[in-house]
């Protein structure tokens, strides 16, 4: 039975969802929290200790104003009304991607960082203005800057994921079957799930499948 340390999840599908049961995507973004929720109560109760959701990356700024605005709304009231709730149930939060967002949101990522610190029963990397390859290309510059060698232990000391574990899971709910330049270098070796159900509609049932599926899959890691 293969040990699980850390899920990765695209959580794709929340405006298709929106738009197909409550005419709005931004009505697909709110049920999607509620996913999350139910997500984050069940990594706990299966004693995962690192859960990384891929909320918004470096070209989602395409999308149009309107949704980026409610979305960050959505966040800034989920971290006012919750991290306390976080904090006390010992999770830790961390943050992947750049602060690159309003004087308001940015405090308030930094405040929920800095409060949830030192929890340890589980820590969530939520990605955020984040793009796999913008990480590694700082990763090299930053080796490059140290004169440093160029090899894998001195690229992972120099990713947004240092400290923590390769994803052993990755699910990417929505019914598309691609990475999305999320965790590009830490999923070298992550076993995949793509999940046609849109994130909205993705129930615990359906995460204790896959939770059970993998711990039964032979993970050869390039051996026979």
């Amino acid at each position: 039975m293969n040990p699980l340390k850390h899920v990765a999840i695209i959580m794709d599908g929340n405006g298709r969802w929106g738009l197909k049961y409550k005419n709005s995507r931004n009505a697909g973004h709110k049920a999607g929290l509620e996913t999350v929720e139910t997500v984050i109560k069940e990594t706990i109760k299966n004693k995962i200790n690192f859960l990384t959701l891929f909320a918004f990356s470096t070209e989602n700024w395409k999308r149009p104003k309107k949704e980026i605005n409610y979305l960050f709304n959505l966040l800034e009231n989920f971290l006012i009304n919750r991290i306390e709730e976080l904090h006390k149930n010992n999770i830790k939060l961390k943050i992947l991607g750049s602060k690159k967002f309003s004087p308001k949101l940015n405090k308030l990522l930094n405040y929920s960082e800095k409060k949830t610190s030192k929890n340890n029963k589980l820590q969530i990397n939520l990605a955020l203005n984040y793009g796999s390859k913008l990480e590694l290309i700082n990763a090299f510059k930053k080796i490059f800057s140290s004169n440093k060698k160029i090899n894998e232990k001195n690229i992972e000391k120099y990713l947004q994921t240092k400290d923590i574990p390769d994803p052993d899971i990755l699910i990417r709910t929505g019914n598309t079957k691609r990475l999305s330049n999320f965790l590009l270098w830490q999923l070298a070796y992550t076993e995949i799930f793509f999940e046609k159900k849109l994130w909205p509609a993705f129930t615990k049932k359906d995460f204790k499948r896959i939770i059970k599926e993998y711990k039964d899959i032979k993970r050869n890691f390039g051996k026979i």
